[in-house]
């Protein structure tokens, strides 16, 4: 599929030229029919819960084939911060180190043991390097996020991968902010966890996220809140003991129905798009637009290892960001920072449109 038909399932485009999809995308048009035929027999009582309920595994296998992972390495989980959570829990004394101004989703879990440390940033953006500094022996897992959405910088993983492996601690990726626009080599970088709440670039309702272990991880790693899921299937419904078996599933949250329904629309979606022609066209806009943007002054919070997602630096970002809305661009301000992100339907009209708006 390419970008232009592609373009054409988000209707909410006829309207917007939509680059906040770092906070949240518009829906596209399969995954809204979905939920909005599961709202209807819901509303006239012609559903089957049971098929509701295999939502979440049918999500959970097309996930595994589409980043190329076995199935029973996948948990499915309402969020990242539960992912993460789950993760924290599980670990073994030592330090966990974490990038001080990640997302608090990718943090705040972390924070919740008693011996993280938070590398702070530098010049506004977080260091590879200065990630790769504060580990040593005493680190038991460094948690990154690959693309970090306040300053749109894309992180090295494979240095990340290296420098954990020298001092033998674990690589929990959270890949919320890429996954979806940009292409993820999971044989390449070998983490031992990795996550992503599917409700942005994924195209997902919120509320269906994945947990990823590697195999030889998965047996340290415990629910936190175990339910009628945990024992595996078939699942019963009352009594009896908590067997939890060998695969990720023992993991999974009771799930939102509604959320892994829209998932499965979404994932079928994204099973149709080339991964590197998305990865080109949405890097391809981003440079596009560090480029002209700087022909107007503006300048991004990092150089190098950029992404899909462009955060330009400006004391102005509020009333920036309500300019554009009035011109019907759709981005984010932070603070002192506004914020681009470019998904596959994006194109380059929407540069031309957004460098308009900006020199006004």
């Amino acid at each position: 599929m390419n970008p232009a038909d592609f373009r054409k399932l988000f209707p909410a485009l006829r309207a917007f030229t939509w680059l906040d999809t770092p906070g949240s995308p518009p829906g596209a048009a399969p995954v809204v029919q979905a939920l909005g035929e599961t709202v209807e027999a819901w509303s006239t009582g012609v559903f089957d819960w049971l098929a509701w309920d295999a939502a979440t595994s049918e999500a959970r296998s097309l996930f595994a084939n589409w980043i190329g992972v076995e199935a029973d390495t996948v948990c499915t989980m309402g969020s990242l911060a539960e992912a993460a959570a789950t993760v924290a829990a599980s670990l073994p004394q030592g330090r966990v180190v974490v990038a001080a101004e990640d997302f608090r989703s990718n943090l705040f879990p972390w924070m919740a043991r008693r011996d993280v440390v938070p590398v702070p940033a530098r010049g506004g953006r977080t260091c590879t390097e200065d990630l790769i500094e504060a580990l040593d022996e005493r680190s038991v897992l460094l948690a990154v996020s690959e693309v970090t959405s306040k300053d749109g910088q894309r992180l090295d993983l494979a240095a990340l991968r290296a420098a954990t492996e020298r001092v033998g601690a674990r690589l929990f990726v959270n890949l919320t902010q890429s996954l979806g626009a940009l292409r993820f080599d999971v044989a390449a970088v070998r983490p031992d966890y990795l996550a992503v709440h599917g409700y942005k670039w994924m195209l997902c309702p919120r509320g269906a996220a994945w947990l990823v272990s590697r195999e030889d991880r998965l047996a340290e790693l415990k629910p936190l809140a175990p339910n009628w899921k945990s024992a595996g299937p078939p699942h019963g419904f009352f009594g009896g003991a908590l067997n939890l078996p060998d695969v990720g599933g023992r993991l999974d949250s009771s799930p939102a129905w509604f959320s892994w329904i829209g998932a499965c629309a979404a994932l079928r979606l994204l099973r149709e798009l080339d991964p590197i022609q998305v990865e080109q066209h949405c890097l391809g806009l981003a440079n596009q637009l560090v480029e002209r943007a700087g022909d107007l002054g503006f300048r991004p919070v990092v150089e190098g290892n950029l992404s899909h997602i462009v955060v330009l630096q400006t004391d102005q970002a509020e009333a920036l960001s309500n300019r554009l809305l009035e011109k019907g661009v759709r981005a984010t301000a932070l603070g002192d920072r506004i914020r681009f992100g470019f998904h596959y339907f994006n194109d380059d009209q929407d540069v031309q449109r957004l460098i308009a708006a900006l020199s006004g």
